[in-house]
């Protein structure tokens, strides 16, 4: 069998079940199916052990059994995933063209994220080309409380999701501009929503300031679209013209969202 296990950057507390779980699903992407007997080889483990393993993987649907059928084969969790990761991809791929054109456009970094949970994930960025610029924040998580992103992102919500989200009335920040209180992110979610974009003012970061519209939602997730500069360049009138160009691009967007 190919499936092997790299044991570089093997955490220090490892679960074995989970892991031994892992390594069925890796296996199952070199097979085509799977019979108890081999995955209890694989694992170098009881055949009971497998059995309980595979049991689990079927009930979250990760694998399945054919009627009558001792095999296993892969189940539709992975179909889901994989779709998902998959549109997700081309999500990337339709629109970091009009990435690159906004950020041409406003002379500044731009960012694509993605909302995971309360953090927001940045998915693709375009840097600018200026001396003095933000550089990409490409494949980094924040707090989404504490940027414009989140912030938009946050609005794509209801109230009552938002204080399911955040059931403390504190909240962690990142700077000392960070909102730090749960009252004041859902009024400043509120003014997103009237508005149309977020602003952050160096709550992530000293010396950055930013702006946010929120795109939408694409395959079960929700997606927003920010412009980040230094923060002596933001000034209203800058500001004015990065929301225009933030808008018109979210327009030209808004045929991949709900």
């Amino acid at each position: 069998m190919k499936a092997t296990v790299n044991d570089a950057g093997r955490p220090q507390y490892p679960i074995e079940s989970v892991d031994n779980a892992l390594r069925i699903l890796l296996l199952l992407g070199e097979r085509r199916t799977l019979r108890l007997t081999e995955v209890s080889e694989y694992l170098s483990v009881a055949s009971s052990t497998a059995h309980r393993l595979l049991a689990m993987l079927q009930y979250r649907g990760f694998v399945r059994q054919s009627d009558g059928a001792k095999t296993y084969e892969p189940g539709p969790a992975l179909t889901t995933i994989a779709f998902a990761v998959m549109r997700q991809s081309d999500l990337r791929a339709r629109l970091h063209p009009l990435l690159e054109r906004l950020s041409a456009e406003v002379g500044e970094t731009v960012h694509l994220s993605r909302l995971d949970g309360t953090a927001v994930t940045f998915i693709d960025a375009v840097e600018s080309r200026q001396a003095v610029r933000v550089g990409a924040r490409l494949g980094i998580t924040m707090r989404a409380s504490c940027t414009s992103s989140g912030k938009a992102l946050l609005s794509l919500l209801d109230d009552q999701a938002l204080r399911a989200m955040y059931p403390s009335p504190r909240l962690e920040g990142l700077t000392g501009n960070s909102i730090t209180k749960r009252s004041v992110l859902l009024r400043q979610v509120a003014e997103v929503r009237e508005n149309g974009y977020a602003i952050s003012m160096e709550e992530s970061e000293a010396g950055v300031a930013s702006v946010a519209v929120p795109l939408g939602e694409y395959s079960a997730a929700r997606y927003a679209l920010n412009v980040s500069t230094p923060k002596d360049r933001m000034l209203d009138e800058n500001r004015a013209e990065i929301v225009a160009a933030l808008r018109k691009t979210a327009d030209e967007a808004a045929q991949y969202f709900l």
